[in-house]
Formats: structure tokens, sequence, C-alpha cells
């Protein structure tokens, strides 16, 4: 990367940083089960909500006590149940078609980041009629105050929960891209481990990675504050003492509980710090092939916190003496190799491969040229890299 564009992507980062203590961040009420939901509803004189899930969900009985409960409170409801992993601008458009038909005053998203994602993007379409998704990517493009917005979490990974950001993928032109407003962090959250019981462990791994990975590029960011710190560290911790109970025994409540709790806590920290480049990588793949989000991230992790190299050594050292895994007194090299040898074992204890399938060369460049639109200058990352210094990284996950 020249020197003028670095010199503008700090500059850029630095404004947001001293801005954060200024700016309308806030955390959502947290509910302990959905059959609280109906009482949020009524304190806000929502009558109809649209339910926005996906069809597994859906089938399987998942949202039958929600549902319930809101009989029980003669609260209408109608559920959009099409939300796809990597949810689409149609999905947006038809769960928006749904609400507006309906008469809705509310929404609940209700199920992983993919369908509270698409729960926000929604609420952005009621509030900005007028404005395609896609003219709202970037920052502060939505502005206004989106209908009541309550998340029910099924994975411990996103914690689209808490956060500013949603991503949506252009479903014609094969790109995620994200949306990043005060408005969009939803008034109220249920945090019930019961709502992650049956999560399959595969998905328990990669949303955990997801997880982790949002932990570490908020506290190795350079915009970070003492709370995004606090909160990026405590979850790292709780991740690494009981991600892999949770994968092995997914009746674990214990451990269930406290990977809800660190994914809260890392999606809190990186609504205020950022990521950085793993998440544009794993953005672009998943928009052009989607690729699980938290499988790209887990994939990632380790070749990208390499690639930082020496920038990273100080905090690296922090997130490792964290998780137990360096002494205070071990070098920052030392706590780095710790941390990303760490990163890996998970991995490959849970089924996690360091490759992903798919990824076609001639397309790399494309991808890459996608990637750092999003990251430069909004990521605040330890090292800076151009298009060109990115590409390395699909090269590294692409299966030979």
């Amino acid at each position: 990367m020249n020197i003028f564009c670095r010199i503008g992507c700090r500059a850029f980062q630095t404004v947001f940083k001293l801005a954060i203590p200024l700016l309308p961040y806030r955390d959502p009420q947290i509910l302990d089960q959905v059959s609280q939901i109906p009482a949020a509803l009524s304190q806000q004189g929502c009558g109809r909500v649209l339910l926005v899930t996906d069809g597994f969900l859906h089938v399987s009985g998942a949202l039958d006590s929600l549902k319930k409960a809101l009989d029980q409170a003669g609260i209408g409801y109608t559920v959009y149940d099409e939300t796809v992993p990597n949810p689409t601008v149609w999905n947006v458009e038809a769960a928006r078609e749904r609400y507006i038909r309906q008469e809705c005053q509310a929404i609940v998203g209700f199920g992983g980041g993919s369908a509270i994602d698409c729960a926000k993007a929604v609420g952005a379409r009621i509030a900005r009629p007028r404005r395609e998704i896609s003219q709202m990517r970037g920052i502060l493009k939505v502005t206004r105050s989106i209908p009541y917005l309550i998340a029910v979490p099924t994975t411990a990974g996103t914690g689209s929960e808490t956060t500013l950001a949603t991503v949506i993928t252009d479903d014609k032109n094969y790109h995620k891209f994200p949306i990043n407003d005060f408005c969009l962090i939803p008034k109220a959250a249920v945090l019930d481990p019961e709502n992650t019981r049956s999560l399959p462990p595969h998905l328990t791994a990669t949303t955990g990675m997801d997880a982790l990975t949002h932990a570490i590029e908020a506290y190795i960011g350079r915009s970070t504050t003492a709370s995004t710190r606090r909160d990026a560290l405590e979850a790292a911790r709780l991740i690494q003492e009981n991600l892999e109970n949770a994968y092995r025994d997914g009746n674990d409540m214990t451990a269930r509980k406290n990977m809800l709790t660190a994914a809260h806590l890392a999606g809190r920290a990186f609504s205020k710090s950022y990521v950085g480049y793993c998440h544009a990588v794993a953005h672009s793949l998943g928009g052009r092939y989607h690729t699980p989000h938290g499988l790209a991230n887990a994939v990632l992790l380790p070749y990208v916190l390499e690639r930082y190299g020496s920038s990273i050594y100080g905090k690296a050292k922090d997130i490792a003496v964290a998780m137990g895994l360096a002494e205070k007194d071990a070098s920052g090299e030392e706590a780095t190799q710790a941390l990303i040898g760490r990163i890996r074992a998970l991995n490959s204890h849970m089924g996690i491969g360091t490759k992903l399938p798919g990824i076609r060369p001639q397309d790399i460049p494309g991808l890459a040229a996608l990637a750092a639109r999003e990251a430069n200058p909004l990521y605040p990352v330890p090292r800076l890299m151009d298009q060109k210094a990115l590409e390395q990284f699909y090269y590294d996950v692409m299966e030979e």
C-alpha cells in the first residue's frame, strides 16, 4: 500500500477512534427466556410481529414456545422462514413485503446471525422505504429509527444481537456488503442457552470460532477502548474454557451459557472497535461461494495473525495470557505463536480443516478487491494491506 493510502486510512481511523465516546452506542435489554418477549412487545404497544427465521428452525419446532407465548398474550404474528445462510437482498425484500402486507409493528429475528442480520435489514428498509438496501452499504446510511427489534440468537457466535452491523449478500453480483448504523442495534436480546441446545457440533464449533475471531480482531485493532479490551479478553477466556465442552456435549448447558455470554461480549467489543482483514476476506468468500462465515473465519484466522507479524505481539500476548496459553513473562513472539497454535489446535480438535473448498484462482483478484474495499479505510487493522497483499490469503486457504 502506498504512503498516501496509508496516511488516508490511518487518518480516517483516528477520527473514528476519537469519536467513539461521543457516538450513541447502547446495549440491548437482556431477556432470559422467549416467554418474556410478549411483555416486551406489549410495553411498546406492538400488537402484531414479524418473526424472521429459517426453514429448518421453523419446521423443527424451535419457534413453538414463542408462538404459544404470543398466542396467550393475544399478539398476532406472521413468520418469514426463507432466510438462507448469508441472507440475500431477495430475502430482505420478501420479508419486508410480508411485514407491510400483514401490518406488523415489530420484528423478532430468531436464529443464527443470518436470521438476525436479515431482520435488521428488513428494519432498515422499513425505515427507508425509498432507499434500496444496497444504497445503505457502509456507515450511517440508515439514520432513522427502525421498528422495535428483538434478537433471539440460536448460535453462540455472531453477537449480532448486540451489534450495529448487518451483512447482506447481493444475489445478483455475488458479493457481501455490510451496513453499519446505531439504529440497527436490537432493542432487546434473548440470551437463553436452551435455544442453542440443538445446535449440531460442527455449527457449535464454527460459530464459536467466529466469536473468537470477533474478540481477537477487536482487541488487536487500533481503535480499542478500556471497555472493548475488557470485553474481548473476557470473551476469549470464556471461549477457551467452554467451546470444546459445548462441542463435545451439546447438553452441557453451563458451557452453552458461557459461550452465549462470550459471543455477546465479543459482539459488543467489535461493534465499537471493528474487525479486520479476516472478516473482510471471509465476507467476500461468503458472497461468492456461500462459504459459511464462521467456517471461513476459523480457517483464515491463523493465517491472518501470522501475516500481521510483530505488529500484534503486544496485544496477542494479552490475549494468550487471558486464555491461559502464556505466562506474563513470556515474550510477545512466544505468546503470539502460542495463541496461533491454540487456534489451529481448536480447529483440528473440532474437525475444522485448514483449507476452504471451491476457491477458483481466476476469482481471487476480484475477491481481494472486494475485501480491500470493505476493510480500507474502515477497519483499524494493526498492519495495513492492499488488494495485492490480500490476494495471498485466498491462496493460503485454497484447496490444491
